[in-house]
């Protein structure tokens, strides 16, 4: 299921307290990502749009100019969509992920750039396969 973003037709990047009547009660669960993320030496990034009348704002963190993820706030949760190359896919396959994410995997388009996941997340304990497929990238 792929939610649309919440911030499609906004002219500009959402502010703090735009994202966080957005998110809802998803906002603790988006903070302690961010939290995890920094700790992890990924900067939070920056907000960014290819067309924000058509697909909304979302928040790149990365190390240096490589975006590791990819953030977009939706209506009380928010998705997480990741670019993994052959090389993170052939790990992610051969990882403990949940069945559902795998299967998401497998059923993810593939780009020149490389394949294209997309998670909805919704609480704390979502995070645990973000987690593990940030580590994954970040070791490819």
């Amino acid at each position: 299921m792929d939610l649309p973003n919440g911030f499609i037709g906004k002219a500009t990047p959402p502010s703090d307290k735009e994202t966080a009547a957005k998110l809802g009660p998803a906002l603790a669960t988006w903070n302690e990502l961010l939290a995890w993320l920094s700790e992890k030496g990924i900067a939070s990034g920056e907000w960014k749009s290819i067309s924000p009348k058509k697909h909304g704002w979302g928040l790149r963190p990365g190390v240096k100019k490589r975006t590791i993820l990819y953030l977009g706030p939706c209506e009380d949760c928010f998705r997480v969509s990741f670019v993994l190359g052959d090389e993170a896919i052939a790990v992610a396959r051969t990882s403990a992920l949940p069945k559902t994410i795998l299967k998401a995997i497998s059923e993810a388009t593939r780009y020149a750039e490389g394949t294209g996941v997309r998670l909805i997340i919704r609480e704390s304990k979502d995070l645990a396969a973000v987690r593990k497929l940030v580590e994954i990238k970040l070791a490819s």
